[in-house]
């Protein structure tokens, strides 16, 4: 049964008191960064795994039932929290984390996930990479050799050999390993938009012409195969077992969020009128999917498919985290829709730390927003989401701009060193590649058939 908003409002009179624990002025900038702050520490009192007894495969990542893919998520936006509330106490914590997952080839690849591993969730690693690069995180001395940068990189060219030419004209399969045989046929929007974007924020870095191209072949790739729409819905994801031509029009926050900040990025590098329509766009259609659920409950955010229907899994918990983080990273490159952005934030905001005050310190922060008090929900993804709103408006109000090369400039060192145009590759070793031109229209085939893979509602299903 759908509940309405009036029995939303009753049901959340019954719970905890709406007076929040964690105060919050979305209009100060001292209150957001004390507000982040008690955030951050709620998020992080849920990762155990860095204690001496911890095995080395299992440091920097997230207790069961958590996927490998959601540490990175949780260490990118600790890289941020540092950046924008200057607070180094977690520095020590994220650097050990990112750094025991980079893999025997520093390409956020470790061999104890290869079963499970996606496209998607490397990307996540990469990104949280890609922002220590931005922000200058430090890097710990004794490593001269490798850099966020390097790391980066050494990602990307890792991504670049599995685009697909097999079928559909290209694309990247959700998994990795044909070992994987449940995401190996499925294309999805968040393994190509985590391209994308690592793509888009390394061509802003490195002044790189390769990265630009790329960004050019996977937004051509995902709007002819309908994964974007004409009003820049972004879907979840498409089958070569059909050579994509029936699409899966599940909208999920992190999909077109994930683009939209790649295409920011790419506006604010290249000026281009192009890219300023696709952010325009990107951002209209975030605002009106997954804002405002009820009329009471204008501009506050909510993940549409499962939310107010209580099905939301682990890795849904957490999808509101990355559509504020993208948002606000958005404007910040893209000022144009600055005001669009904060209002959005500043709403969903105030309504989420009005989630926490369950658990035990009655800090922790609960799901549904728009109840006006805790749901009785917690966990990692609830607290992160929360967190990664809160610290938004610190992008809005104390603009900490990416310690990014001037716009139309190349970068000459990777912030703390030179990356690895050849790093990376589990197999070879070779230079960024240029992408292939397409040899045939993507979806050619006009055989609709039902996805063979499970129905895909996240990047790694519980």
């Amino acid at each position: 049964m759908k509940l309405g908003f009036t029995t939303l409002t009753a049901l959340a009179a019954l719970l905890q008191s709406a007076t929040a624990a964690i105060s919050l002025d979305t209009q100060d900038v001292d209150s957001i960064k004390k507000a982040s702050g008690e955030l951050a520490y709620g998020l992080m009192s849920f990762y155990k795994n860095n204690q001496s007894s911890t095995p080395i495969a299992d440091v920097g990542t997230l207790p069961d039932p958590l996927y490998w893919w959601e540490a990175g998520a949780v260490w990118g936006a600790m890289v941020d929290y540092t950046a924008y509330t200057e607070d180094t106490s977690y520095v020590a914590t994220v650097q050990q984390a990112l750094l025991a997952q980079v893999g025997p080839h520093s390409n956020f690849m470790p061999p104890a996930y290869f079963f499970s591993l996606g496209n998607d969730d490397q990307a996540f690693w990469v990104l949280a990479a890609i922002s220590a690069l931005e922000y200058d995180f430090p890097f710990p001395a004794g490593n001269a050799s490798t850099t966020w940068l390097s790391l980066a990189e050494a990602g990307f060219n890792t991504m670049v050999p599995r685009w697909n030419m097999s079928s559909c004209n290209g694309g990247l399969s959700w998994q990795i390993f044909p070992d994987n045989v449940n995401g190996m046929s499925y294309k999805n929007s968040i393994s190509n938009g985590g391209m994308f974007q690592v793509a888009a924020r390394l061509a802003h870095y490195t002044g790189n012409q390769t990265y630009l191209d790329w960004c050019d072949k996977i937004w051509d790739w995902m709007e002819g195969v309908n994964l974007i729409s004409a009003n820049y819905d972004v879907w979840d994801g498409t089958s070569y077992d059909n050579n994509c031509s029936d699409v899966n029009h599940q909208p999920w926050s992190y999909n077109p969020s994930m683009m939209l900040y790649g295409s920011a990025v790419l506006y604010n590098h290249t000026s281009s009128s192009v890219w300023q329509d696709r952010t325009t766009g990107l951002l209209k259609a975030c605002a009106n999917t997954f804002f405002s659920p009820f009329p009471n409950a204008t501009d506050i955010a909510f993940e549409r498919v499962c939310e107010t229907k209580d099905t939301c899994n682990n890795d849904q918990y957490s999808f509101k985290a990355y559509l504020s983080r993208w948002l606000a990273k958005s404007a910040v490159v893209a000022p144009f829709i600055r005001d669009s952005v904060f209002q959005l934030l500043n709403s969903s905001a105030t309504a989420g730390v009005q989630t926490c005050t369950g658990g035990e310190s009655g800090e922790l922060c609960g799901h549904k927003w728009y109840v006006g008090g805790f749901d009785g929900s917690s966990g990692v993804g609830q607290q992160l989401a929360v967190l990664e709103t809160v610290q938004a408006l610190l992008l809005l109000q104390d603009d900490v701009q990416p310690v990014t090369p001037v716009k139309g400039t190349t970068a000459q060192s990777g912030g703390k060193g030179r990356g690895k145009a050849e790093g990376g590759s589990v197999q070879t070793s070779a230079a960024v590649q240029a992408p292939a031109a397409p040899s045939t229209t993507p979806a050619a085939s006009g055989l609709v058939t039902v996805l063979k893979t499970k129905t895909v509602l996240t990047t790694a299903e519980s």
